[in-house]
């Protein structure tokens, strides 16, 4: 396949997922990076202790993707958590809290490419606030409406990105 344009062209990739099918769509939508595939955790851990990685992209259910998560942010790796049957304000709140970038429900693969080409745009700083408007939809339909204040939490972390985008923005007008 030719390469495009895409900030993504050439970097490197780590993908965990125990479902091939899945492993097979993400390949094809970032055929443009280096990839690597691992289908279990061991697999997964030997990568991520022997490369280095611009994106690493983890399933939670059948891989030990929280496990995988700690490791691969103690490497300094940007890692998005890709999930179905974890989709639950509890795992998006471990995934926060245990340094994930992102947090994607798997029905949103075809947008995966947006993300991350979000995300490397700004400087592989978690893009929580872009992540929360685009993904509102899904988290409504699996959450239910108002999941985010039904927890302190998720009160507490937009609050802060509130707070973080408004300096952001000061910054760049004073520039």
């Amino acid at each position: 396949m030719l390469l495009d344009d895409s900030i993504l062209n050439d970097l490197a990739i780590l993908v965990v997922d125990d479902e091939p099918d899945i492993l097979e769509t993400i390949e094809d939508e970032l055929y443009m990076s280096i990839l690597h595939k691992a289908d279990d955790y061991e697999t997964a851990c030997d990568y991520l202790n022997n490369y280095k990685y611009d994106i690493v992209i983890l399933d939670i259910m059948g891989v030990n993707g929280f496990e995988l998560l700690k490791l691969s942010v103690s490497k300094g790796f940007p890692t998005v958590m890709l999930t179905a049957h974890a989709l639950t304000p509890d795992a998006l709140k471990k995934s926060i809290q245990l340094g994930a970038v992102f947090f994607l429900p798997k029905e949103t693969l075809p947008e995966l490419r947006f993300f991350l080409e979000e995300l490397v745009k700004n400087k592989f700083i978690p893009g929580w606030m872009t992540f929360f408007e685009k993904l509102n939809v899904y988290y409504n339909k699996y959450f239910g409406p108002n999941w985010k204040e039904k927890d302190q939490f998720f009160q507490e972390f937009e609050e802060s990105l509130v707070k973080s985008e408004s300096i952001k923005r000061e910054e760049e007008l004073e520039t």
